[in-house]
């Protein structure tokens, strides 16, 4: 509703000053295409966060000190505090940094965000940048259709960098030309009521234009043409440092409780700097004035005086804000509490955060873990077990013999309302990652998909298995009880023995480790054929019994195999490429066989048994 009545008001304003004035044109002209050298620039950036970027950012954040840093340089790098917003919200959310880093990020990008202030007010109105800006387009979109990633992100930037040199210049020129028509210096508002309302333009204007340095290099350029007050251009730049969070809302509108949070946190941080800008104007102005003249600033340089400004009121709401993140980290845990539906659902998947590739698939890793984990509770409760039984170090089988009845867990039941609906939304969720990546993070992504499939078919097997299971567990066939019972309990103790390779201190926990159990398993299932052949030859079943029990043990070697294949990709080192070297040599279902054999042949041989 919103868009429906601004965007149109917006059109029919700058319609209205594109018949009234010419140079009101070239001056709108700029501003939009300083925007989109805004977004190449953007766009560039991205074409290096397929892993670079993350690590570095991961590295940076350790300490509180570090993520501040990191804010301050990566936006003085790719000069845009939107993108480190939008960056950090999708990371947060992922789960790979902090909240307390995220917030330290957000504060540095405050600070980084001066930069550009300095640049324009310092270079930009001083030189002809619009003779730089032709080179950079043509190299730029030279690059930009060449094939190569990194050609193409080189190509963005430099198209970037051009346009926002070209836009600075139309901004220049309109409003010089823009005096001889109409002086807005004449609607200057002295004191406070000018202060409130130049505030409030420069939110409106960041707010529509989405981005605090289109609207500072607005400010400046007509600035230094005159055509706006020096007081009134502070009150706007503290508008433009306000109406800058409506970026990292509009971000975290798809991101999860971390995201609401770090928005949170980035709309207070710029409220309460604002505030203090706009309580202490006077003391800024006079403490801006003596930086001016400490570092050589002529008094009359206005637009260098407001890049003082601009960054002498961020770095206090830092000094001020920094005692209080922890207070503030927690106030916004409080506000945006994780809810917890009848039916589970995503706790990690979000629109932003397919924004990059790492955090694509660090959220649908950890979102399988989640399905992984609901799933071993249906596994567990359905075999008649609780789950503080099977991960303690008590023995099973004394467990399964001791237990009274066994009672029936609606295993459909609790499917629909702990997996399926979370398991749609991953496949659904990798489905949408499209970005032709040529990486590893598109294996990992498929590998992500299977391991999803696997623990889907481990539950329908162990439903399968459950009918036979609890009438003989529960019946009066103690030959048949004893074996279902062996069955649960070789499940039971695949899911302990991946329990403790997931638990492991060792993160990089080699692929083939896994081999064991899966051999392991293969051995259960021959040792079982052989004895249903015993049993039934010494009449303790029948052979009906017996089809039944050999039936039963496809569905417990299923679903051991299938829990040891997601474990694969859940669970080893996150070293891709020797991640990739172990599928390659890990065993396969003949090979399995052939080793399994062997080893039963071994124990059964006669030199074994001497």
């Amino acid at each position: 509703m919103l868009k429906k009545v601004v965007l149109p008001a917006i059109f029919l304003i700058l319609a209205y000053g594109f018949w009234i004035s010419p140079d009101f044109k070239a001056i709108s002209a700029g501003v939009a295409i300083f925007l989109f050298g805004m977004f190449s620039l953007e766009q560039g950036f991205r074409s290096f966060t397929g892993g670079i970027l993350e690590k570095i950012l991961r590295v940076s954040t350790s300490r509180l000190w570090n993520s501040l840093s990191f804010g301050i340089l990566s936006t003085t790098i790719m000069q845009s505090s939107s993108l480190v917003s939008v960056i950090t919200i999708s990371f947060l959310s992922a789960g790979l940094i902090t909240l307390t880093a995220g917030i330290g990020i957000i504060f540095g990008a405050n600070l980084g965000t001066t930069t550009g202030a300095w640049l324009v007010a310092g270079f930009g109105l001083k030189v002809n940048i619009s003779a730089y800006a032709m080179p950079m387009l043509v190299f730029g979109v030279i690059l930009m259709f060449q094939e190569s990633k990194a050609h193409k992100g080189i190509g963005y930037i430099l198209s970037g960098l051009g346009f926002l040199f070209l836009g600075i210049h139309f901004m220049k020129e309109g409003f010089e030309a823009f005096k001889s028509t109409i002086d807005l210096a004449k609607f200057a508002i002295a004191g406070y009521p000018g202060l409130f309302m130049f505030t409030g333009i420069g939110i409106f204007a960041t707010v529509v234009m989405q981005s605090s340095h289109a609207t500072l290099v607005l400010i400046i350029t007509a600035l230094a043409a005159n055509q706006i007050t020096y007081e009134n251009a502070l009150a706007l730049a503290i508008g433009a440092n306000i109406g800058t969070t409506i970026t990292a809302i509009i971000g975290a509108m798809s991101a999860n409780e971390q995201g609401k949070r770090l928005a949170g946190a980035h709309l207070i941080f710029n409220t309460v700097t604002g505030l203090i800008a706009i309580i202490f104007i006077y003391q800024l102005v006079n403490a801006v004035d003596r930086v001016s003249d400490f570092v050589g600033i002529r008094a009359d340089d206005f637009t260098l005086k407001l890049a003082v400004f601009h960054t002498i009121f961020n770095l206090i709401g830092v000094i001020v804000m920094l005692p209080l993140i922890r207070p503030l980290v927690t106030f916004l845990q409080r506000l945006f509490k994780e809810k917890k539906p009848e039916i589970d659902q995503p706790k990690y998947l979000t629109n932003s955060a397919l924004d990059f590739p790492d955090t694509t698939v660090k959220v649908a890793l950890q979102e399988t873990e989640h399905i992984y984990d609901n799933a071993l509770n249906i596994i567990i409760h359905g075999l008649g077990f609780l789950k503080e039984q099977v991960f303690a170090e008590v023995s099973l089988e004394d467990i399964a013999s001791h237990q009274g009845k066994v009672t029936k867990l609606d295993i459909d039941s609790a499917y629909n309302r702990g997996v399926k609906g979370v398991y749609s939304a991953i496949i659904e969720f990798i489905s949408k990652a499209d970005f032709s990546w040529k990486e590893e993070q598109s294996g990992e992504l498929h590998h992500l998909r299977e391991a999803n499939q696997y623990i889907v078919e481990a539950i329908k097997d162990v439903k399968h298995l459950q009918k036979n299971l609890l009438f003989y567990v529960n019946g009066e066939i103690e030959a048949m009880r004893n074996a279902y019972n062996q069955l649960r309990v070789e499940i039971l103790t695949v899911v302990r023995d991946l329990n403790e390779i997931r638990t492991t201190d060792n993160n990089d926990t080699d692929i083939l480790s896994l081999d064991a159990l899966k051999i392991m398993v293969k051995e259960s299932q021959q040792e079982l054929t052989s004895n249903v052949s015993t049993l039934i030859r010494s009449g303790k079943i029948s052979p009906n019994m017996g089809t039944s029990l050999m039936n039963d043990s496809n569905y417990v070697y299923d679903t051991s195999m299938n829990l040891i294949r997601a474990a694969e990709t859940l669970f080893v080192g996150s070293e891709r490429a020797i991640t990739q070297a172990a599928r390659s040599v890990s065993l396969d279902e003949q090979e399995l066989q052939t080793v399994a054999t062997q080893t039963q042949s071994d124990k059964t041989s006669p030199e074994a048994s001497q």
